[in-house]
């Protein structure tokens, strides 16, 4: 099988699934919380057993002490996930806080003309955003991961199966024609 139908089938179905994920923003929410509970604890227990390869005894401890508390956020999240539903929901309303204000920040003091617009624009939504999930909290996060979710499979699913298409041309646009051949 050529690489451009693997980045087709993996567009297609993220596609598929942001489609799935849209009209059921609960489970896409209740599914992203379970995921990254998941990937708290695989980054908890690579970073644990990282950490004895560091080079200083202090180095060790640090990494030892925040594996096992990664390990120990992705334990509580899938235990609990409702009520690590709530906890992503809150960090991602302040974290689109905290990005908006540093993309203004950012914007004002390095960028003239466009650039600077760009990134103010960026800057305001990312705050709108966050003020509406905190001013909203906790009732939005029923469905903010879900829909967020989603957005990200629709993106990643057009982008590959877009990529799919550039890829198969380029392949078309190298191999040599029959009449070359003949």
């Amino acid at each position: 099988m050529n690489n451009w139908i693997v980045m087709m089938i993996v567009g297609v179905l993220a596609v598929i699934l942001g489609i799935l994920a849209l009209p059921n923003p609960f489970a896409a929410s209740i599914t992203a919380t379970v995921f990254a509970g998941w990937s708290f604890i695989f980054l908890g227990a690579f970073q644990t057993f990282a950490a004895f390869s560091a080079p200083s005894t202090g180095a060790k401890i640090a990494g030892v002490i925040l594996g096992l508390l990664a390990l120990v956020i992705g334990v509580h999240i899938i235990a609990q996930p409702l009520q690590g539903l709530l906890s992503l929901t809150f960090a991602a309303g302040i974290l689109f806080l905290v990005s908006g204000v540093f993309k203004g920040v950012f914007g004002f003091s390095n960028f003239e003309g466009s650039a600077r617009w760009a990134l103010l624009l960026s800057g305001l939504v990312s705050v709108i955003l966050g003020l509406m999930v905190l001013n909203n909290f906790p009732q939005s996060a029923a469905v903010l991961l879900g829909v967020l979710l989603a957005i990200e499979l629709l993106s990643n699913g057009i982008s590959a199966i877009a990529l799919a298409f550039a890829v198969r041309s380029a392949n078309e646009a190298d191999m040599p024609s029959q009449e070359d051949a003949a």
